[in-house]
């Protein structure tokens, strides 16, 4: 399901000519935040209620991403905050989910 979120925005991330090494960093990174996600739906089962759109959602915000579990380093923290920060603009620009 959340595939069909992480596909538009790489392709988006394509389209804007970005290098094939930043690509690839930032695919590594959608797979960690749904790695994150997962893990927040086995931590608090009354999330798997919700759309899974919605727990993406609420998971991002302007400034990045949930913090990552185990710990990782702080410069991979920023790296993954700005994977964050990029998928939450393009869901605000692309208006999804929606309400």
């Amino acid at each position: 399901m959340l595939d069909q979120v992480f596909k538009p925005f790489l392709f988006h991330l394509l389209n804007l000519g970005q290098s094939r090494k930043t690509l690839h960093r930032h695919r590594d990174y959608l797979c960690t935040l749904g790695g994150q996600i997962i893990r927040q739906l086995h931590e608090e089962p009354a999330l798997r209620k919700r759309p899974i759109e919605r727990v993406l959602a609420d998971s991002l915000e302007e400034d990045g991403g949930p913090l990552i579990y185990p710990r990782i380093s702080e410069t991979e923290q920023r790296s993954f905050d700005a994977t964050c920060r990029k998928l939450y603009r393009f869901l605000l620009d692309s208006k999804y989910p929606p309400n």
